[in-house]
């Protein structure tokens, strides 16, 4: 990267260049050092065999910006590529004291405090350019670091190169042109361009050598490359809903004007009718999960419930699949007392309490279990057992197309799933409601406008940041009661032709009732 950078600055310049590196590669230090040397002959080169966050940290409580041993003036020009590593990886210890120098709470990427690092050491008008993730855009633990670089930064330009896979790692790049600034200030994300690059099925415009190339082409032009894959284009600006903390999107005129009609027929939105969760997790599931209870020699367990797990998943009604080793029961041990949830008492279960006995030592082995006041027998993120018996929306959390359906069984939702409940009673039409919006072509249009955040091959992510904003029309209006009986209809009559054809009309339904038509955006 330093090769290229420098290459790209005017000759003359280049005489004044002096080259700073970090790296914890020794073999990369000596071949990098190697290449700079051969090809700038006479520059002032210094490339450290350190972690780069640990010269940051040695800055923090410095009266001069560097200290004595230190580079005296801050640097010019920044190009970085920080490391992708999570929390889990980086150990515990290591991540909360990055998480404490740098202001950032919850769990976090190695990269989020390498990204912020480097506004300590970029000089006040200077110019970084960072290739990273994306997740931090759209994530919940990237709140702060999107408000931090809106904060440390001059942000000038983005880039989510999306599904590209211009590289080996199974990252979803991004990369960040920013202008150094003299102090933080309250958080700026006006005036700052967005582009983004996402493969789709969509006929080609045009054409482009490469993802690279193809980033050229106007707003919303689908290209293609040699390689037969088809990109869509997307020129615009950074918005985050005017909130510091709010995901990043790619704002265009096309798209905000899309969003103003669907806003203009909006009733509420999905957390109106009550929270996402996550299903449940276990952190042993060959103890708690399996699809043999029944050849156990002491036979099945009391406390089995039916577990509604990915393989189950088919818009408006779960499906059944057809190997058992897909069906799967959860032995829960859970029970809600006088409306507070506490674990069940084995000397009830006898079964199930030789069986888990078999498991104890595996099960104790989960320390944070025991350190949070738990037995060792609980499920460490059981949710509600009295909800489990309520209907309830299920959803899995990757997925090319949006697939919904609505649980009446009381089955418990497993922790790749997300399920959604009504908190008032009364509303349960809010849920028929919302399982048709869910499952619409209208919010695959308003998931590309709203979030455009997907992963390869095309899938999204329906995680609860994103769902928990999809739109409902007025409840009491003729198309949303025409919605909810259609919906009704279809859960009752699957699998059959019926069931098909009164979901194309239900679609039909769910554009109009958002003021818009299916063949005006998609035709």
């Amino acid at each position: 990267m330093l090769d290229a950078l420098i290459k790209r600055l005017p000759i003359a310049a280049r005489k004044r260049v002096e080259i700073f590196g970090y790296d914890t590669d020794p073999a990369a230090i000596e071949l990098a050092s190697q290449r700079l040397r051969r090809n700038f002959p006479g520059l002032k080169i210094c490339i450290e065999e350190r972690n780069f966050l640990d010269h940051v940290l040695n800055l923090q409580g410095s009266s001069d910006l560097f200290s004595a041993r230190e580079a005296q003036v801050p640097f010019d020009l920044v190009i970085a590529n920080p490391p992708y590593v999570r929390t889990q990886v980086m150990g515990a210890r290591q991540a909360q004291q990055l998480a404490q120098s740098f202001g950032l709470t919850g769990r976090i990427d190695l990269y989020y405090p390498f990204l912020l690092g480097i506004s300590k050491v970029l000089a006040e008008g200077g110019i970084a350019g960072v290739i990273t993730s994306n997740r931090f855009m759209t994530t919940k633990s990237g709140q702060a670091v999107r408000r931090e670089l809106l904060s440390r930064f001059q942000l000038v330009r983005v880039w989510d190169l999306g599904d590209t896979k211009l590289f080996d790692a199974a990252v979803l790049p991004s990369v960040l042109l920013a202008r150094g600034i003299a102090e933080p200030r309250e958080p700026q994300s006006d005036r700052i361009t967005f582009s983004s690059i996402y493969e789709t099925r969509d006929p080609a415009q045009t054409s482009a050598s490469d993802a690279l190339a193809a980033m050229s082409a106007d707003d919303d032009t689908v290209v293609t490359t040699p390689n037969g894959r088809h990109f869509r284009v997307r020129h615009g600006h950074l918005d985050n809903g005017r909130n510091v903390d709010g995901i990043w999107r790619i704002a265009t005129q096309t798209s905000d004007q899309w969003l103003a009609i669907v806003e203009a027929h909006t009733w509420g939105i999905f957390r109106r009718i009550g929270k996402i969760r996550v299903g449940v997790k276990s952190t042993a599931d060959k103890v708690f999960i399996r699809s043999d209870w029944d050849s156990l020699p002491d036979g099945r367990p009391e406390l089995l419930r039916a577990l509604i797990t990915r393989h189950c998943a088919r818009r408006y009604k779960a499906d059944t699949p057809s190997k058992a080793s897909k069906i799967k029961e959860i032995l829960y041990p859970h029970e809600v007392i006088g409306g507070v949830r506490s674990a069940v008492d084995l000397d009830l279960y006898p079964i199930a309490a030789r069986y888990l006995e078999q498991y104890r030592e595996v099960l104790e082995a989960r320390n944070y279990v025991i350190a949070a006041g738990r037995r060792w027998y609980e499920l460490w993120v059981p949710q509600d057992p009295a909800a489990w018996s309520s209907a309830k929306l299920v959803f899995p959390d990757i997925s090319e197309k949006p697939v919904f359906w609505m649980d009446t069984d009381g089955g418990v939702v497993n922790g790749e799933c997300y399920w959604l409940k009504c908190e008032k009673e009364g509303e349960e039409d809010l849920l028929w409601l919302a399982l048709a919006v869910a499952n619409s072509t209208f919010i695959e249009a308003f998931y590309d406008h709203r979030f455009n955040n997907k992963l390869y091959a095309g899938r999204r992510r329906f995680i609860t940041q994103y769902v928990e904003q999809f739109p409902l029309p007025d409840p009491a209006s003729k198309e949303a009661k025409a919605i909810v009986e259609l919906a009704q209809a279809i859960h009752a009559a699957l699998p059959s032709a019926e069931a098909d054809r009164l979901a194309c009309e239900l679609d039909a339904y769910v554009w109009r009732a958002f003021g818009l038509t299916a063949e005006e955006v998609l035709g």
